[in-house]
């Protein structure tokens, strides 16, 4: 009989299930598990704070299809780790946490007293998919086969499993049997009912002006070439949530892209149809409601996503179809196909005109905003980062958006397009996890540089995740747009204070807002004192080159750029962001 231990168990299911890294930081409470994963050939990752840990692994997830793991120890790293798994839950990214715990006798109940203990599985659970503590060693792998399962079901989000340090470290006599995932969980995606595509079929083939609306779940089935074939047999407009801008090129001529929001909702209430795909229709996307989309009488809905909770959930449905989406998309298309070889045909005429009136709209709208871009005063203007990021970073290059008004900035300037590179934290606007989200996405993507386009509050969060980056040589260039202020919420004060000073002058005096200001930070040095290349910048001429000099570094890189702090404020869509908020009126 072999000597093993908890963590060894844990690692070399890992292993099986085709883990090739952790992100965590190490602690003597997991030793039994992070050393077995040295063993194995399984990379750890080590970031400076562990929320970063989660958010790396949702990155990497997000961006590679693969499970993202994280780790946390007991305690105040679990506490730590916290923030990073709410946020990831809400994103819908598929992270798994394994977590030490407390010795059993002294968790599980927990014993009054106990140092750096509280009850994790509960804290967890209230939030995440999945939570659970493995009460015993022969537990271990039923609990971690659960786990491993729940990761691969429905909607993808955070899980959980809390193994107690001596359970993780004591060595026991034992041989235990490490599964393959084919013996515990569904390897193949979700099919639909035939009999569902057809119906979707029907509806999509019979409308006048169908539409698309693509959701994270297109993301998460690698479904992007089925989208474009099914869209271009429609020639169906394509929108898509925030979160998933990237699944579709939204240089297509069929692309609506997200960034043009009148447009968006004038699409969806000229249309007749629209197929929704992997998408809950949450308040980002309006909740699907009037008068930013059509009535449901109007505007028949076929919604396919993999978790049936969603089906309905916001907007009702004509056609509900529990499925992976690119398993159902690559089904539509031979159904649309078939017929319309039978000779089923569309008005491609009306369509068509559609389509050019809406193209026209986005041209005029582009080009008010690459109008800004005229400005080459100092402090440079914000439109200039993105807009450089867009021409001298290689295709494919993943690109971060952190902070308030410096995300909107990089959202509205950047055209994203397959596969899908664009990461935010859209459904919780998380400030500094992009920080972490650059680790990931390094590791994801390691033939790329990482663009991250980050603001000063947000980079001071966790600037430590530089010195990480350096340790493990990962090709990052931080462009930190600095304003020295909270200029989202400055924006949104001074209006609520002085509203006919801010549409006349476009600020207040200097004594006139609370506690929105901050001090100088030069980033430029701190990403020196890391080991990382860094130049400050304050127009766009220099900024060019910078920009250039940074990738040209092949290592961390980070660009200080002092930004107009007037002109951050007044970032694109803002009154947009606002309404957002405000529940709509309509069922």
């Amino acid at each position: 009989m072999n000597t093993t231990t908890g963590g060894e168990v844990l690692a070399r299911m890992l292993k099986a299930e085709g883990v090739d890294v952790v992100f965590g930081i190490i602690d003597g409470t997991y030793f039994g598990f992070y050393s077995a994963l040295h063993r194995l050939g399984i990379r750890l990752v080590t970031p400076r704070h562990e929320a970063s840990a989660a958010h790396a692994a949702a990155a990497y997830a997000r961006l590679t299809g693969r499970l993202g793991v994280c780790m946390a120890s007991n305690g105040p790293g679990v506490a730590n780790i916290l923030s990073g798994l709410v946020v990831e839950q809400a994103e819908g990214n598929r992270v798994l946490c394994i977590s030490s715990a407390r010795r059993t006798g002294a968790m599980y109940p927990l014993r009054t007293g106990t140092y750096q203990g509280f009850d994790q599985q509960a804290v967890v659970g209230s939030f995440a998919k999945w939570s659970r503590a493995a009460p015993s060693f022969e537990r271990i792998p039923e609990l971690m086969r659960a786990a491993l399962r729940e990761c691969w079901s429905g909607r993808p989000g955070v899980v959980h499993l809390d193994v107690p340090e001596n359970l993780m470290n004591r060595e026991v006599k034992a041989d235990v049997a490490i599964w393959q995932p084919s013996q515990y969980r569904r390897t193949t995606p979700l099919a639909a009912d035939p009999a569902d595509v057809e119906r979707a079929a029907d509806v999509m083939l019979i409308a006048g002006l169908p539409i698309i609306h693509a959701g994270s779940g297109v993301v998460h089935a690698r479904a992007w070439d089925a989208l474009r074939e099914v869209a271009d047999l429609l020639e169906a407009p394509v929108t898509t949530s925030w979160a998933a801008r990237g699944v579709f090129d939204e240089d297509s001529p069929l692309a609506i892209p997200m960034t043009h929001v009148k447009l968006n909702a004038l699409v969806r209430n000229e249309a007749d149809a629209v197929l929704i795909l992997g998408s809950r229709l949450g308040e980002t996307d309006r909740w699907g409601k009037a008068p930013y989309w059509r009535s449901p009488a109007e505007l028949r809905t076929v919604q396919v996503d993999i978790d049936a909770a969603m089906l309905g959930a916001n907007r009702p449905v004509d056609v509900a179809v529990q499925a992976d989406v690119g398993v159902f998309l690559a089904a539509l298309a031979v159904r649309i196909r078939a017929r319309q070889r039978e000779g089923e045909g569309m008005d491609r005429t009306r369509r068509r005109e559609r389509l050019e009136k809406y193209r026209a709209h986005i041209r005029r709208y582009k080009a008010k905003l690459e109008g800004a871009l005229a400005d080459r005063g100092s402090p440079v203007h914000s439109a200039h980062v993105p807009a450089l990021v867009r021409e001298l970073f290689p295709a494919g290059s993943p690109i971060v958006a952190d902070g308030g008004n410096t995300a909107v900035w990089a959202m509205f300037y950047t055209h994203a397009r397959p596969p899908a590179r664009l990461l935010s934290t859209m459904k919780m606007g998380m400030l500094g996890a992009g920080m972490g989200q650059a680790l990931g996405a390094a590791v994801a993507v390691p033939d790329h540089p990482v663009a991250v386009i980050i603001g000063d509050g947000a980079a001071g969060m966790h600037p430590q995740e530089i010195e990480s980056a350096v340790r493990h040589k990962l090709r990052i260039v931080w462009l930190v747009l600095c304003d020295k202020q909270w200029g989202m919420v400055k924006m949104t004060q001074s209006i609520a204070l002085r509203p006919l000073k801010m549409l006349i002058r476009k600020r207040l005096d200097a004594d006139e807002n609370m506690w929105t200001d901050f001090g100088d930070i030069d980033f430029a040095k701190v990403a020196q004192a890391m080991g990382a290349h860094g130049e400050r910048v304050s127009d766009p001429v220099a900024l060019r080159g910078a920009v250039e000099r940074a990738l040209a570094c092949g290592g961390p890189a980070l660009i200080h750029v002092d930004v107009n702090p007037t002109v951050h404020m007044w970032a694109p869509g803002l009154m947009h962001f606002k309404s957002m908020h405000e529940e709509p009126k309509g069922s």
